[in-house]
């Protein structure tokens, strides 16, 4: 499994910390930047960078950070495609593999406790979707996308 990881200003740090452990346990860490805390960058970028690697094949997972994670999540999920899930706690990272198919993560630094984040990312990395009547419902997301791009055309 590849994991494109990326942050702005805000969660620089955590994303460092994130991409170092998830090496260390034997991940391929593709790190999309900033790639420095100051000055202050702008997230859409990075969050367009990491959903557009994540969405070419249905191996790869990405994680983005910012200070609240709102930001990275509505500019990823512009990405057909693109599943990105806010999540502070281990039970909205768990449901949002099993029941919605995320495949990308959001944290928000601000809001996330630090002896809780790497139970977040080590269950949102190993829960599998579900399927059945989740799959349905991610197969309305999907057509859903299919129709407002072809309106854009």
């Amino acid at each position: 499994m590849k994991i494109f990881i990326g942050a702005d200003h805000r969660g620089f740090e955590l994303k460092n910390k994130i991409a170092e452990i998830l090496e260390k346990k034997g991940y391929q860490v593709v790190d999309m930047g900033t790639y420095k805390e100051n000055p202050p960058c702008d997230y859409p970028k990075i969050s367009y960078e990491v959903a557009s690697k994540v969405v070419k094949s249905k191996s790869n997972r990405g994680i983005l950070v910012c200070m609240t994670g709102i930001g990275h999540t509505i500019a990823a999920n512009k990405i057909p495609g693109a599943n990105a899930a806010l999540c502070y706690n281990k039970e909205a990272a768990l449901l949002s593999r099993e029941h919605n198919n995320a495949n990308i993560l959001v944290l928000g630094a601000k809001f996330v406790f630090p002896d809780e984040l790497f139970a977040i990312v080590d269950v949102w990395l190993s829960t599998k979707f579900a399927g059945g009547r989740h799959l349905r419902r991610v197969k309305q997301i999907r057509q859903i996308e299919r129709d407002v791009c072809r309106k854009k055309r």
